[in-house]
C-alpha cells in the first residue's frame, strides 16, 4: 500500500523534498501545502529583481503548481496555510482560500514553514510604507512602491545579507539609500576588517551607513516616513526596509508537543527527524549543528535547506541518510565587490573559547602580468594542530572559488597542508602558478612550524614600547605615504646592515605593506638572534582594521575640478557633486562624458600609466578631454597627484564594479605671465640626479623616479657619472682607439644595461635575472624601456667627461642621445632645479 506524505511548505526545502520523494517511490501519494500563490521561486533573487538587475519577473518562479504536478505527480495547494497538527491522529488542519479550514491525514509529514522577518513592536510600525522581504507578493509591493509611486529615497534598516543586497539594488536604480545597523559592523559573518571592506564599498557607491544605532520609532510625514534612532537621530525617506533578521515561522506548533529551540527552531536529528514519530522537518526554521564546532546553531540559507529536503525524502522512505551539520559558507556580491565566508570567524571561536591561529593574505585574482589583475584579501582561521576552522575573502573578481576551495577542505577536515597541497587548475588569465588558497595555506605552514610568528593590528593597542620595538621594512616612499605610529623605518635591504640600530633586549615587531617582505625581515633577524613578530597582512591590514564604517572622509579635490564638474553637469545633465560633498571621485559609476580622447592603460604598472598619460596630455589642445582606463589600484591616487602638480583639470576619477580605474581630465591652458604684475620668485621646477652607482636595482629606481617626474612636467636631467656610466654603454663593441688602462676598464666593466649586476643578492647574475623575470611578470617596463622611455619623454641624459676620460669611456660607446658634460652643466640644471637627487 502506498504511502501518504504531506509537505508543509515550498520554496528550498519543501519543493526539493517532494521532487527527491516522487524520484524514490513512484507510488507515494504527495501532497505540498503553500500558504501563499507560489510554490518555489527564487527568493534570493528577489533584491535583484527589485534593482532591475532580473529584468523578467517570471524567471523568479522556478517551479509552478502546474508544472509541478505534471511532472512530478504532486498534488499542489496553494493559498492553503497549515494552521495546526495532531500528532496523535496523524493529521493537520488546513485553511485553504479554496475549500475553507479541513483536516488531512498522513503517514509521513515533512514540515518546511521556513523564517519571517521580525517586525519589532515599536511606534509607528504598521505604517504601509515599512516593507519587510520573503515572498513575491513583498516583491511586488516594494516594486510598485519605487517605480509606480516614484520613490526617491529609501532606508533600509539592517546590515545583514538582505538589507544590504536590498541597498546595493535600491541604489543601482537611483535612489538615495541610507542603511541603519544596530552592531559596529555589516554582515555578522565577517571578522570587522572584512566586513568594512564591504561597508566602504557600500559608501563610495553613495549608501549613507550609520552604524551603532538603535531604531526606536516611526513616524509619518506627509508622502515620507520619519525614522528615529535611540541616539536622537531623525532620518526622513519614501520608503523603508526593516531586515533586521528572521524568525522560525513555527508559532503553528505550539500545541503539538514538539520539541524547539529557545529561540523556536525545530529541534531534528542529523536523519532531520522531529521529536515526534514520522514528523520531519527542513531549512530555516530547524536548529541544526555547527559542523566546524559541534554547537547548536541556525543557519538560514538556501544550499544548506536544499540538501535537507532532499535528506528527509531520503528517510522517509528508509534510506539512512544523514546530515553532518552545516558551515555557513555564504557570498554575497556588494557593488564591484564579492565578499564570502565559510566555517567560523573569529567572533564565534573567541565565545566557544576555541584556540585558533591567523594569516591573511592580499594576492592577485590571477597572473599579474595579464589584463585584469585585482587584489583579493584572504583570512584564514585554523587550529594549533592546523584543522582549517574557517575563512573568509574579499576582492573583484575569484573570491568565490577561493572560498569553495577552502569549504572543500573543512567539509573534509582537512588542514593547512591539506590546503597547501591542493593542486588547482591555473592558466595567466584564471589564476596564478601559486594559487592564493595555496599562499594562504603556506603562510599558514609558516606560523605553525615556527618559521615566523605573528601578530594582528588589535594587539598594538596593547604594545609595551618598553620590551617591543616597531619596525617597518617598507620603503622610504612608502612610509612617508603612511605608516603605524611609533615605527623605525629600515627597508629590508638595509636590514643586515643596520642590525646595530635593534636592541637584542626588545622583541622586534616588523610589518611591510602586505606580509611578504616582513617574513623576509623575521627570518633575517630570527636567524639572528633576535626575537622577532611579523605584521600578518602587514599596513594594508592596519588600514582595513582601522576603517569606520559611516565616518568616511572626503578626498581631497584639486581647485579647478569643480568649475569643470559644473560645466559638463550643464553640458550632459549628470549631476556632479558640489563642494562639501561626496566627490565624483568616489563614485562608481562614472558619468560617460564627451572625451577628445581615449588612452588604455591597463596592464601597466606604475609609473607606466603616468607616462602615457602624460604622453597622451601632450598631444591635446588646450580645453581638450582625455579618459583614461588603468588596471594599476595605485593610479586612482596617482592620477590625481599627477593632476595637480602638471596643473590639468582632474574631472572625474572612479574605480569601477570591475577594479578597474576611469579617469577625465581636461587639459589646461597655458598660464599666461602678466609682465604688468609684480611676480613672486618661482619655485624651481627641475629635478636632477647624479647617478654614481652601476647597479641595476639603482639604474631601475633612477628611471623609475625620472619617468615618473617627467610625466608630471618636471625638466629632469640625469647626470652619469663613474660607474653609473656603464648603464649607458652600448651592449655591442665599439672599436675605437684606447689606453691600454682604458682597455682594461673596458674588460673589467659592464657593456651596457643588460649586463648590469644587484647591489645586494646577486647570486653570480642570478638575482639580476630573476628581478628582470620578476619585473616582465608583473606587467614593469624593464631598464632598457625604461630608458627609451625617459629619453622620449624629453629627459636630459648627461655623461660626466672628466669620469669618462679616468675611465677610458669614449662618446662612441655611449647609447644614442647622450649629452656629454662636466661640472659646471650639471651645477646650472642643480640651480633650476627643485629636486636633487644623489644615486
Amino acid at each position: 500500500m502506498s504511502q501518504k506524505v504531506l509537505i508543509v511548505g515550498g520554496v528550498a526545502g519543501g519543493a526539493s523534498a517532494a521532487a527527491r520523494l516522487r524520484r524514490l517511490d513512484e507510488e507515494a501519494h504527495i501532497v505540498m501545502f503553500e500558504r501563499d500563490p507560489y510554490i518555489s521561486f527564487a527568493n534570493c533573487g528577489l533584491p535583484y529583481y527589485i534593482g532591475d538587475s532580473i529584468k523578467d519577473r517570471s524567471k523568479l518562479l522556478v517551479q509552478t503548481p502546474e508544472a509541478m504536478h505534471r511532472r512530478f505527480n504532486i498534488d499542489v495547494r496553494t493559498e492553503s496555510e497549515v494552521i495546526g497538527i495532531d500528532p496523535a491522529s496523524k493529521t493537520v488542519r488546513v485553511r485553504s482560500k479554496e475549500r475553507g479550514e479541513y483536516q488531512e491525514s498522513y503517514d509521513a509529514l515533512i514540515l518546511s514553514p521556513g523564517a519571517k522577518p521580525i517586525r519589532p513592536n515599536l511606534p509607528g510600525i504598521h505604517s504601509s510604507r515599512i516593507h519587510t522581504l520573503r515572498n513575491i507578493p513583498d516583491t511586488d509591493r516594494i516594486k510598485q512602491r519605487v517605480v509606480e509611486e516614484r520613490a526617491a529615497s529609501a532606508i533600509v534598516i539592517g546590515g545583514g545579507f538582505i538589507g544590504v543586497e536590498m541597498a546595493e539594488n535600491l541604489r543601482e536604480i537611483g535612489l538615495e539609500v541610507t542603511l541603519i545597523e544596530g552592531g559596529p559592523q555589516i554582515l555578522a559573518p565577517f571578522d570587522p576588517e572584512m566586513a568594512g571592506v564591504l561597508a566602504k564599498e557600500l559608501e563610495d557607491h553613495g549608501v549613507k551607513l550609520r552604524m551603532s544605532q538603535t531604531v526606536t520609532s516611526f513616524t509619518e510625514q506627509g508622502n515620507q516616513i520619519k525614522v528615529h534612532t535611540s541616539d536622537e537621530l531623525e532620518i526622513a525617506a519614501d520608503i523603508v526596509i526593516l531586515a533586521i533578521g528572521v524568525t522560525p515561522d513555527t508559532a503553528f506548533l505550539k500545541d503539538t508537543g514538539m520539541e524547539l529551540g529557545p529561540r523556536g527552531h525545530i529541534l531534528v536529528s542529523d536523519k532531520m527527524e522531529t521529536s515526534l514519530p514520522d514528523i520531519f522537518a527542513v531549512g530555516d526554521a530547524v536548529e541544526v549543528v555547527d559542523f566546524v564546532n559541534g554547537s547548536k546553531t541556525a543557519i538560514p540559507l538556501a544550499g544548506p535547506a536544499n540538501k535537507q529536503g532532499r535528506i528527509a525524502a531520503d528517510n522517509v522512505c528508509g534510506l539512512g541518510t544523514t546530515y553532518k551539520g552545516s558551515q555557513g559558507t555564504s557570498i554575497i556580491k556588494v557593488f564591484g565587490l564579492t565578499g564570502a565566508a565559510t566555517g567560523n570567524n573569529e567572533k564565534t571561536l573567541q565565545r566557544l573559547g576555541i584556540p585558533y591561529q591567523v594569516t591573511v593574505v592580499h594576492p592577485n585574482s590571477h597572473a599579474s602580468y595579464y589584463p585584469g589583475a585585482t587584489p583579493l584579501s584572504i583570512k584564514l582561521l585554523f587550529k594549533p594542530d592546523g584543522t582549517v576552522l574557517g575563512a573568509q575573502a574579499v576582492g573583484y573578481d575569484g573570491v568565490d572559488k577561493r572560498i569553495d576551495d577552502i569549504a572543500t577542505v573543512i567539509r573534509f577536515r582537512g588542514t593547512v597542508t591539506d590546503l597547501s597541497e591542493l593542486e588547482l587548475a591555473y592558466a595567466p588569465p584564471y589564476s596564478s602558478a601559486k594559487d592564493p588558497v595555496n599562499m594562504a595555506a603556506y603562510t599558514a605552514e609558516n606560523v605553525l612550524n615556527g618559521r615566523v610568528h605573528v601578530f594582528v593590528p588589535q594587539e598594538l593597542e596593547t604594545r609595551d614600547e618598553q620590551t617591543t620595538l616597531l619596525v617597518d621594512v617598507r620603503s622610504e616612499l612608502e612610509h612617508a605615504n603612511g605608516h603605524i605610529p611609533g615605527s623605525l623605518l629600515i627597508p629590508v635591504d638595509d636590514l643586515r646592515d643596520r642590525l646595530n640600530e635593534l636592541d637584542r633586549d626588545k622583541e622586534i615587531w616588523v610589518y611591510c605593506q602586505v606580509g611578504l617582505r616582513g617574513y623576509t625581515a623575521s627570518r633575517i633577524l630570527q636567524q639572528k638572534g633576535y626575537k622577532v613578530r611579523n605584521l600578518t597582512g602587514g599596513y594594508k591590514l592596519y588600514q582595513m582594521v582601522n576603517y569606520q564604517p559611516g565616518r568616511s572622509t572626503q578626498l581631497p579635490e584639486h581647485p579647478a575640478s569643480q568649475g569643470a564638474k559644473m560645466e559638463i553637469a550643464a553640458a550632459t545633465s549628470v549631476p556632479v557633486s558640489p563642494q562639501g560633498a561626496t566627490p565624483s571621485a568616489t563614485s562608481a559609476a562614472p558619468a560617460k562624458l564627451h572625451a577628445d580622447a581615449e588612452l588604455d592603460a591597463c596592464g601597466l604598472c606604475c609609473p607606466g600609466p603616468l607616462i602615457q598619460v602624460k604622453q597622451a596630455m601632450d598631444r591635446l589642445e588646450a580645453g581638450q578631454i582625455l579618459h583614461v582606463t588603468a588596471s594599476d589600484p595605485g593610479f586612482y591616487e596617482d592620477v590625481q597627484a599627477w593632476a595637480t602638480m602638471s596643473k590639468h583639470r582632474m574631472i572625474q576619477v572612479a574605480k569601477n564594479t570591475n577594479g578597474m580605474i576611469e579617469a577625465y581630465l581636461g587639459k589646461e591652458h597655458p598660464v599666461q605671465a602678466d609682465a604688468s604684475a609684480a611676480q613672486p620668485l618661482a619655485t624651481p621646477e627641475g629635478s636632477t640626479m647624479i647617478v654614481f652607482s652601476g647597479d641595476l636595482d639603482k639604474a631601475i629606481a633612477s628611471f623609475i623616479i625620472a619617468n615618473g617626474a617627467a610625466a608630471s612636467g618636471k625638466k629632469v636631467t640625469l647626470f652619469f657619472t663613474f660607474w653609473g656610466l656603464n648603464i649607458l654603454r652600448k651592449s655591442e663593441k665599439v672599436p675605437v682607439a684606447k689606453t691600454f688602462i682604458g682597455r682594461m676598464f673596458g674588460m673589467m666593466m659592464p657593456r651596457g644595461s643588460r649586463k648590469l649586476s644587484l647591489s645586494r643578492m646577486n647570486m653570480m647574475g642570478m638575482g639580476a635575472k630573476m628581478i628582470r623575470g620578476v619585473m616582465k611578470n608583473n606587467n614593469v617596463s624593464s631598464l632598457e624601456e625604461l630608458m627609451a622611455s625617459a629619453i622620449n619623454q624629453g629627459v636630459e641624459i648627461v655623461a660626466c667627461q672628466m669620469s669618462m676620460d679616468l675611465m677610458g669611456i669614449r662618446q662612441e660607446e655611449l647609447i644614442d642621445g647622450v649629452k656629454i658634460g662636466g661640472v659646471g652643466y650639471y651645477l646650472g640644471k642643480a640651480d633650476q632645479s627643485g629636486i636633487n637627487l644623489f644615486i
